[in-house]
């Protein structure tokens, strides 16, 4: 599958990218996140999450007891934007079976949300990040926790907090599938 997504042309994304960031970790992890799309240090690197909000998300699943090989870690579209602008609805709707077929693989028990994008995709088109981040949705066998992404909270540390409940709510539930 990620072959097949390095040569993708359903939208104008990859014109302007180095590489495709197709997403990296264990294929069959319990615990996936899934961000926007990839920045400047992760295009010119080809891994997902490698810059300073990726720096930030090592750190937080460090401190909720996870290891960033043994989760999943994915984008809504695997092209950098220009100048990292949000992706466009037909640039999404062009990577989302991408996704899709990423989550049909992985089947993970667990997918947290980062940011508002991935939980528009992923929950509803209409939901809004600071009313439903901290809440647990299912959707197709899978529990979602939407959260801020690690930008918003180099932006503004005193989200931090919120997601670091957020990340205890996940580390809890992830025992409890790992135990059944």
């Amino acid at each position: 599958m990620e072959e097949e997504v390095k040569e993708c042309r359903r939208c104008e994304l990859r014109k302007g990218c180095q590489q495709v960031v197709f997403g990296e970790g264990n294929p069959r992890a319990l615990l996936m996140l899934v961000g926007e799309g990839p920045g400047g240090d992760e295009d010119r690197l080809g891994r997902p999450f490698v810059g300073r909000a990726g720096q930030l998300l090592d750190r937080i699943l460090e401190a909720a007891g996870f290891k960033r090989e043994e989760v999943y870690i994915a984008n809504v579209v695997k092209c950098r934007p220009p100048s990292n602008r949000t992706p466009t609805p037909e640039e999404v709707q062009a990577c989302y079976p991408h996704l899709q077929e990423q989550i049909k693989i992985i089947s993970p028990g667990i997918i947290v949300c980062l940011g508002a994008l991935s939980t528009k995709v992923l929950v509803d088109p209409k939901a809004q990040i600071t009313r439903i981040r901290g809440s647990w949705l299912e959707k197709e066998g899978s529990k979602i926790m939407p959260t801020f992404h690690p930008a918003a909270l180099l932006r503004d540390p005193k989200k931090k907090k919120l997601v670091w409940q957020d990340f205890q709510e996940v580390e809890r539930e992830y025992k409890g599938l790992r135990h059944k």
